[in-house]
C-alpha cells in the first residue's frame, strides 16, 4: 500500500483547488492538509507546517505561480530553497510553464514543474511515484 502524502496547495481559484484536490486524493494517494491564496499566507502557514511534529510532516508543497496576492516564485523563494531541513518536494503547477519560467522555479527550488492545461496527468504519476516509494527520511535519519 502506498504512502499517503500530506500536501499543502498554493492556488487562488476555489474552482481548480476544489477539482484539484479531488483528483489528487482519489487518484494519487495525496491528502491536502491546508490551503492558501496568496504568498503570505503560504509563507507563513509552511513555515509553521514545517515545525510540525515529525508525524506530520508535509511531502510535498503544490504552487501556483499566479496568486490573488504575491507571487508563486515568493512561496518557492521563501519555503521551497533547498537546504537543512528541507524535506517536502515543491511542485509548481502554473499555466504558464514556458521554458524560462521553469528554468526559474527549478532555480528557486521546485523539484518539478507541470502545465495545468496539459500536464495534470504526469502531475498525478509523480505523486503516484512518490507514495510509492514511501515518506522521505526524517532530519535525524538522514546521514551526515
Amino acid at each position: 500500500m502506498p504512502h499517503t502524502l500530506n500536501a499543502y496547495l498554493v492556488e487562488d481559484s476555489r474552482l481548480i483547488r476544489e477539482n484539484l484536490t479531488a483528483a489528487l486524493e482519489e487518484m494519487a494517494a495525496v491528502r491536502i492538509v491546508g490551503w492558501a491564496e496568496g504568498e503570505s499566507k503560504a509563507v507563513a502557514s509552511l513555515a509553521a507546517l514545517s515545525a510540525a511534529p515529525a508525524d506530520h510532516e508535509l511531502d510535498l508543497v503544490l504552487i501556483d505561480l499566479m496568486l490573488q496576492q504575491g507571487s508563486g516564485l515568493g512561496v518557492l523563494r521563501a519555503a521551497c530553497g533547498k537546504g537543512p531541513g528541507r524535506h517536502a518536494r515543491c511542485v509548481v503547477l502554473t499555466n504558464y510553464a514556458t521554458p524560462d519560467m521553469r528554468r526559474e522555479c527549478l532555480k528557486l527550488g521546485a523539484d518539478r514543474v507541470f502545465d495545468k492545461s496539459n500536464e495534470i496527468d504526469a502531475l498525478i504519476d509523480y505523486c503516484l511515484s512518490l507514495a510509492k516509494a514511501g515518506p522521505p527520511p526524517t532530519a535525524a535519519a538522514a546521514p551526515v
